[in-house]
């Protein structure tokens, strides 16, 4: 028979017996209501007489592993909105090992995050069902499927921004050139994170408000609005011909065409957000769009000295990716009313998580497929651009240094970089970097009062490590 057992924050843990339990959405009914009820304990019992609300006692499609064994379980993106994180023609799945091994071998880590961060070795979504066997090991704990538990947010995400798009102009034609990249193709890892950290955000407030979460979900819809608008203007920048496994939006159309369908978008989600009437949110909002023209300014005429480039690039990386998804956080909060303290730590999430996510971008470029990445790889370098894992190869290999003062513009120099970053330890040191942001990201999760949304903001620091796309 089934055994449950709780210990502390390590939340429901369920030992599976000879019972079979068929449905999914039970055992997380429980890990929920147990949440719910802990939480209700620490606020006093004040919440007692209270029902649970729909956030925490909706019913979730979640599992848990058929083996107990020590034998590494996996991470399976949904498939039914978004194309994940390491999605294949057969199957999807990332090892969630890398992040849990590193904090128990980072001297820096403490005993308690190394506990809280063991929850990332499991994951409830490896097989599509719950099956039932001896115990053969430890219990292990349910783990958070971050997509599934924002179900109801992400379902007809694009088809909302395809709507408002599609009610802003009557040029059909603009409208086909702006809604070209809102076909569901892409990770969604924007809007995912910001409805992530608004629902933790609220369950540690304590507000739980449909109103609210609408003005949230309206800033996650800008952050992705304005993530594709910005790869609209990069494709006529860099004169791309591929994203996303098809022709880039600018190979369809001329560019002028293109660069307005790109400011297009940017001012529907301006005027979205105007109308939701804060002036706090605006600010912080805008702010993306400033270390969004910054950075690519900084990329365009990067002339930096030998001992400015590494600062340089993560300024850059910062203002291009991570400024989108720190601020993104920072307004939810803002507008959720959290204090300075909590709003600081919704910033440095995004912050270190956007961070990360471009260095295992850069990583990838050296060693991932076309196929695979839905874009030419080695194309920073085909672009003049000195990314981390060139930056770390010149400690061993110095003659990088003229290539990259010259943009790699020389015949070879591409060729030549490409083989000297895979000879040296460029790709680790970008890698362990990255891993360095995720671990901060989980730590700060972690500070905040514990929810499945919590969970899931830790699961994302393993899903961006391991992305291969």
């Amino acid at each position: 028979m089934a055994c449950l057992s709780t210990s502390g924050r390590q939340g429901l843990f369920v030992a599976v017996g000879s019972r079979r339990y068929h449905n999914q959405r039970f055992l997380c009914q429980l890990m929920l209501q147990q949440q719910e009820n802990n939480h209700r304990k620490n606020l006093g019992g004040s919440m007692a007489n209270t029902k649970c609300s729909t956030a925490t006692s909706r019913l979730l499609s979640c599992t848990t592993s058929a083996s107990l064994s020590n034998a590494p379980l996996h991470f399976q993106q949904p498939k039914r909105y978004f194309h994940g994180f390491n999605k294949n023609t057969t199957t999807t799945t990332t090892t969630a090992t890398s992040v849990f091994n590193l904090m128990h071998n980072s001297p820096t880590a403490t005993t308690n995050s190394k506990t809280k961060c063991s929850n990332l070795k499991t994951n409830c979504r490896h097989y599509s069902s719950v099956h039932t066997q001896q115990p053969a090991g430890p219990v292990r704990e349910i783990q958070i499927d971050p997509y599934i538990i924002l179900d109801d947010e992400l379902k007809y995400f694009y088809d909302d921004v395809r709507d408002l798009l599609a009610q802003g102009t009557s040029q059909a034609e603009l409208d086909k050139i702006a809604t070209y990249y809102f076909d569901g193709q892409g990770k969604a890892l924007r809007p995912m994170v910001t409805m992530l950290m608004s629902k933790a955000i609220n369950y540690h407030l304590n507000k739980e408000s449909r109103q609210l979460l609408h003005k949230q979900r309206q800033i996650a819809l800008f952050s992705e609005m304005v993530h594709s608008a910005s790869l609209v203007h990069d494709d006529v920048i860099d004169q791309s011909d591929f994203r996303r496994g098809k022709p880039s939006v600018n190979v369809l159309w001329n560019h002028k065409k293109v660069t307005m369908a790109g400011d297009y978008i940017l001012s529907v989600a301006s005027i979205m957000i105007a109308r939701l009437k804060s002036d706090d949110v605006t600010i912080v909002l805008s702010q993306i769009l400033t270390d969004l023209v910054q950075g690519e300014f900084m990329q365009l005429g990067s002339r930096e000295t030998e001992n400015e480039r590494f600062a340089h690039y993560l300024t850059k990386t910062y203002r291009k990716t991570a400024s989108l998804i720190a601020n993104t956080l920072k307004a939810t909060a803002v507008i959720a009313e959290a204090d300075e303290n909590m709003t600081e730590l919704a910033f440095q999430y995004g912050r270190n998580i956007g961070l990360a996510f471009q260095l295992v971008d850069d990583m990838l470029d050296f060693v991932s497929s076309t196929e695979t990445m839905g874009k030419p790889t080695a194309a920073d370098l085909k672009l003049g651009l000195a990314t981390a894992p060139v930056l770390f190869a010149c400690e061993k290999y110095p003659e990088l240094n003229p290539m990259i003062m010259r943009r790699f513009g020389e015949p070879g120099d591409v060729e030549r970089a490409f083989e000297l970053v895979h000879k040296s330890h460029g790709l680790e040191q970008t890698r362990f970097l990255a891993k360095k942001h995720c671990i901060e990201a989980i730590r700060l999760a972690q500070e905040m009062t514990e929810s499945p949304y919590q969970k899931g903001l830790q699961v994302v620091a393993d899903l961006v490590i391991n992305r291969m796309k």
